[in-house]
């Protein structure tokens, strides 16, 4: 758990994870290398130089390296992974289900493995769908609207096609929906990351949860508005959430929207792990202020109140973690003891050193 200088405790679950293979054996079309590339740019545009990886190891790092990384100092409690499939671009997948769910079977107290489906794939698709259910009990999927299949460069969310799969979703019990709606990697098409198809999907299946990874950036306000009349539509920080370190200001800004529109009880922080670490950013985003001006604009502050739900309990709420239970699990499981975190799930809340 992540503990404030006032010495409260804030459990951490990083709501978007990625265990990724972007070696170049596994690299079968241009675009791959592309998006690789660009994901690395992202990177060492917000990560503070201390803190870069090399990109020989950013495109394929180990199982143990991600633990380390997510687990070790203790910042971070559970994670969820989010697949993306990319099977046009590398030959294996980039992070497939698959393979989130082995690395998650070896510790399934701390991580979630979310399904995926590409409307485009038909009746395969939907069997594929109830298989991921079947063989990994998935509550949730991740959905790339603007990856490629064939001569296809994306697809829409309020199409009648993906309308099958998610009434899929809900006959099956898949209720949270985690559509990537925010910057575009190249070579992908921008316009397929567009918000304005969530509108009609979130109307037409109230009983699903949309969370919108990555807070619709760069359209911050069309994802606000449309929230604002969704009330199951969510807000997901990954992206947003590096800012905190060399913008400020601007992440000030992004916040203040949000609270305004959705409140404090709609919005999941997530890393992007490994686009970046969360053993330094968790510590950045739980440090970051509203201005005056910006507390005064939208009549909030990021208190440890509104950090705590922001950080993990609302994630907790829509994939039903007891988190009194897991911290008492967190006390004698594997990680704990690999990384020697037992001061630090200690039931007197201390932080380890």
């Amino acid at each position: 758990m992540y503990q404030t200088e006032d010495g409260e405790d804030v459990f951490v679950i990083d709501s978007h994870l990625h265990f990724w293979d972007a070696s170049e054996k596994n690299v079968i079309h241009e675009g791959g290398e592309e998006f690789i590339r660009c994901f690395y740019d992202y990177h060492t545009g917000f990560t503070p130089s201390e803190r870069e990886w090399r990109l020989d190891e950013y495109r394929n790092y180990s199982a143990d390296r991600m633990l380390t990384d997510l687990f070790g100092n203790g910042a971070v409690d559970m994670g969820i992974f989010q697949p993306t499939h990319l099977h046009e671009f590398y030959d294996e997948g980039f992070n497939t289900v698959d393979d989130n769910a082995a690395l998650a079977a070896d510790h399934p107290e701390r991580f979630i493995t979310n399904g995926r489906f590409d409307p485009r794939e038909g009746e395969a698709g939907l069997r594929e769908l109830e298989r991921q259910k079947e063989e990994y009990d998935i509550d949730g999927v991740k959905l790339y609207t603007a990856e490629w299949r064939g001569d296809s460069k994306g697809w829409r969310l309020d199409s009648e096609e993906a309308f099958r799969y998610l009434e899929k979703c809900s006959d099956l019990g898949i209720e949270n929906i985690h559509p990537h709606k925010g910057p575009t990697i190249r070579p992908l098409n921008r316009d397929a990351f567009d918000v304005a198809d969530v509108d009609d999907a979130a109307s037409s299946f109230p009983e699903l949860n949309f969370i919108v990874e990555h807070v619709g950036l760069p359209r911050l306000d069309d994802f606000c508005w449309i929230a604002a009349q969704e009330p199951n539509v969510y807000g997901g920080l990954a992206v947003a959430a590096p800012m905190a370190q060399n913008r400020p200001r601007k992440f000030g800004e992004i916040m203040g929207e949000l609270l305004y529109w959705l409140g404090e009880d709609r919005l999941l922080f997530g890393s992007d792990y490994a686009l970046w670490n969360p053993d330094w950013l968790v510590d950045c985003v739980m440090n970051a202020e509203l201005t005056d001006e910006q507390q005064d604009e939208y009549g909030t502050e990021l208190s440890v109140d509104v950090m705590r739900k922001i950080m993990g309990e609302n994630a907790a709420r829509l994939y039903d973690i007891d988190i009194e239970e897991q911290k008492r699990q967190f006390r004698e499981d594997a990680i704990t003891e690999e990384f020697g975190l037992e001061t630090h799930y200690a039931e007197t809340g201390s932080a380890a050193d």
